[in-house]
């Protein structure tokens, strides 16, 4: 029987501003979408805790033996730089600026995104569609919005007349904004005369001359909106109607709340069940900005490269710092806040390194199956990880006084309370074990030093078959040999 028949789990939607029992659209299925990175820089710390939320709420559906199609995008058209429909595309600007194609720039920051996330042992998505292999998908989408009379051309643009869509829905249900004040309060701006009113958001651009990422359309030469293409990718692998969508608390307005109003332009229906947003990441109590010098990159945790921490932090020390925050609160990240976290982070693996040495009695002084699932009451409220991280410190308090003998543990109940432990901490919040990592790879180097040792004996005895094929097998494994006048180093 699956975990989840027997796990009761409540999500805080932000559509109704509660908490729900959840209730998946298919039994044992689960269709969740996140929106990802526009690649135009490297990604931000901020941006790593978002997604690292929705990798942990991943993981449990996973635990829970739901069986889960997770969609996050990567954003390659780039959208404006202000976020409104006026202005340069983020991509294009950087490609302007750096004196690349486009797709260079797209390039480099999607593998600078792809190896950050590895680094911090997130699981890939099941799919993770670009928004340039979806322009069909778009064109498609604003042509029926176009039939609905929502939508409106003007001088090659496409626009979502926001006035007439609020006659029969409501834009504002998902970030209580009232489109009454909303007009009220907005100006008219030079360049938005296109538009019908000034709330109206681009479904489509024409391009001007200069524009380098353009595609052909029945209205122009141009390039979707931004809020196009989550609808579109949203909805081809998951359906009209899905489960999950998540994103940073800054995407809540406009950019889901314009993802709606398309849907519901569209097939009549509101797109999704649970709507979540991640909080946000200070530094140092104020809100990080590569202006201001407010800033660290991920990178730079990992390596000690910057001027705000005493030393580096592994990535795993990293990602327990960041769970020991419930996702929707405000997180602040400090050089005091990560050395604490360091210290928590390694009492917990010295316990859980320990469980193999506890010695079993033929009867359990500990209630293990309670304090099991005071471990999933905790993930089944809205996926608590500090809640969780408290009661895994109740299993190291438990744990060492097993090693002192002052409780007792029977075998069925220590695999048990083994099995649960791992399952927890390396599989629902996805930490690794440094000092497991750090003797695999001892183990590793003095392994590729000893076949070092045996190519150079090799090559003194002018066995230079035996000499390549010793270098050939290595690099076929990803170990790269280099010879020097010191001697034979490798890299990996």
């Amino acid at each position: 029987m699956p975990l989840y028949t027997n796990q009761h789990l409540k999500i805080y939607n932000s559509l109704s501003g509660e908490k729900e029992n959840f209730n998946p659209i298919h039994e044992g299925n689960v269709g969740m979408y996140v929106c990802g990175p526009t690649v135009y820089s490297n990604v931000h710390l901020g941006n790593v805790r978002t997604f690292m939320s929705f990798d942990v709420i991943f993981r449990y559906f996973l635990h829970l033996d739901y069986k889960v199609r997770y969609v996050r995008n990567i954003t390659d058209v780039g959208h404006i730089v202000d976020d409104v429909d006026e202005g340069e595309d983020k991509i294009a600007k950087k490609a302007r600026l750096e004196q690349l194609e486009p797709m260079e720039v797209v390039q480099r920051y999607t593998v600078d995104f792809h190896d950050i996330l590895k680094s911090f042992n997130f699981l890939p998505p099941s799919i993770e569609p670009t928004a340039t292999g979806h322009i069909i998908e778009q064109i498609e989408i604003i042509k029926k919005i176009i039939d609905t009379g929502i939508g409106y051309e003007a001088n090659g643009s496409v626009y979502f007349d926001v006035v007439k869509y609020n006659e029969t829905n409501n834009y504002g249900v998902l970030s209580g904004r009232n489109i009454e004040d909303m007009l009220a309060n907005t100006r008219d701006l030079d360049g938005q005369s296109d538009k019908r009113n000034p709330q109206d958001f681009a479904l489509w651009k024409k391009a001007e001359p200069e524009h380098i990422m353009r595609w052909p359309s029945p209205w122009s030469d141009g390039f979707p909106g931004w809020h196009l293409e989550c609808t579109a990718m949203s909805t081809k692998y998951l359906g009209n109607h899905f489960d999950i969508h998540g994103g940073g608390m800054d995407l809540k307005f406009p950019h889901h709340e314009c993802e709606i109003a398309q849907n519901e332009a569209c097939t009549g229906q509101s797109p999704v069940n649970y709507w979540m947003h991640a909080n946000m990441l200070t530094l140092n109590g104020k809100k990080m900005a590569k202006s201001t010098g407010n800033n660290i990159l991920p990178g730079e945790i990992l390596s000690g490269d910057n001027t705000i921490l005493s030393k580096a932090f592994s990535a795993s020390v990293t990602r327990f710092f960041m769970l020991q925050a419930h996702y929707r609160s405000i997180l602040d990240f400090s050089d005091d806040a990560i050395v604490a976290a360091e210290k928590g982070y390694k009492r917990l693996m010295e316990a859980v390194d320990a469980l193999p040495t506890i010695s079993v009695s033929t009867t359990s002084s500990i209630d293990i199956a309670s304090w099991k699932q005071l471990c999933y009451d905790a993930m089944n409220d809205d996926f608590n990880t500090p809640i969780l991280i408290a009661q895994l410190f109740e299993a190291v308090r438990y744990i060492n006084l097993l090693k002192e003998g002052k409780e007792t543990i029977s075998a069925e109940d220590l695999a048990l309370f083994t099995a649960a432990v791992n399952a927890f901490v390396f599989d629902v919040l996805g930490l690794n074990d440094d000092k497991a990592a750090d003797a695999n790879n001892d183990k590793l180097e003095g392994v590729v030093n000893m076949l070092i040792g045996m190519r150079n004996q090799a090559r003194a005895d002018k066995n230079f078959a035996l000499s390549d094929q010793i270098r050939d097998q290595l690099i076929a494994l990803g170990i790269q040999l280099k010879d020097g006048k010191e001697g034979t180093s490798f890299s990996i």
